[in-house]
This record gives structure tokens, C-alpha cells and sequence, in this order.
């Protein structure tokens, strides 16, 4: 018996210890990802960002995969990107013709017609 109350306040501790490190943690985080005020906007701030995001990082991918290589799949995927990047540009054009349209409309009824009178 007196060895399963030991274990408990052992157990205990531990349990104290593990949530007072885990505070510690949470707070040294809390810094880590606190915005900081008066920074440059410039590479420091890039550092953080993933490095997914970064188009240096994809042609250094790209370079890498050629040079191993792999370079039907860089061909490969280089196309998907041109085709990807034409489908989005015709996206926008036809997006930016729509919403012209949609804003002369607009204006048309907004406007006054001749013969009407205006307050």
C-alpha cells in the first residue's frame, strides 16, 4: 500500500511538472509567433513563410529534378503550369468582362432617361 501511494504522488509530479513545461511552451510560442512591430517588411520576413510559397524554392525543386534526371517529369509539369496559368488568365479576362458589363448596366439604370424629370 505504501508503495502505490508513492507512485501516486509521483504521478502527480509529474503531471504538475508536464503542465507547468507545457505552459512554458505555449507561452515561448506565443512570442515566437507574436507580430513584432517596427520590423523591416523585407528577407526577414520571408523567412518564416513556408517555404512551399516561395517561387525560388519551386525552381530550385525544378533544377533539382532536371538535374537528377527526371526531366520528362519537369517537362511535365512545366506544361501543366502553362496551361494552368492560361486558364487563369482567361478566367480573369472573362471575369473583368463581365463585371464591366454588369457595371454598365448599372449605370444605365441609374442614369435619367430623357423626358424624365429629375428632383
Amino acid at each position: 500500500m505504501n508503495r502505490l501511494k508513492k507512485l501516486t504522488r509521483r504521478r502527480e509530479l509529474l503531471l504538475e511538472q508536464c503542465e507547468a513545461q507545457r505552459l512554458d511552451l505555449a507561452a515561448r510560442l506565443g512570442r515566437l509567433h507574436a507580430p513584432r512591430e517596427g520590423r523591416p517588411l523585407g528577407l526577414e520576413r520571408l523567412r518564416g513563410a513556408a517555404p512551399a510559397r516561395h517561387p525560388l524554392a519551386w525552381v530550385a525543386a525544378l533544377a533539382g529534378l532536371t538535374l537528377l534526371g527526371r526531366s520528362r517529369d519537369v517537362i511535365t509539369v512545366l506544361i501543366w503550369l502553362r496551361t494552368a496559368l492560361a486558364v487563369m488568365t482567361r478566367a480573369a479576362h472573362v471575369l473583368r468582362v463581365i463585371t464591366q458589363m454588369r457595371g454598365q448596366g448599372r449605370d444605365r439604370e441609374a442614369a435619367p432617361r430623357k423626358g424624365e424629370a429629375t428632383n
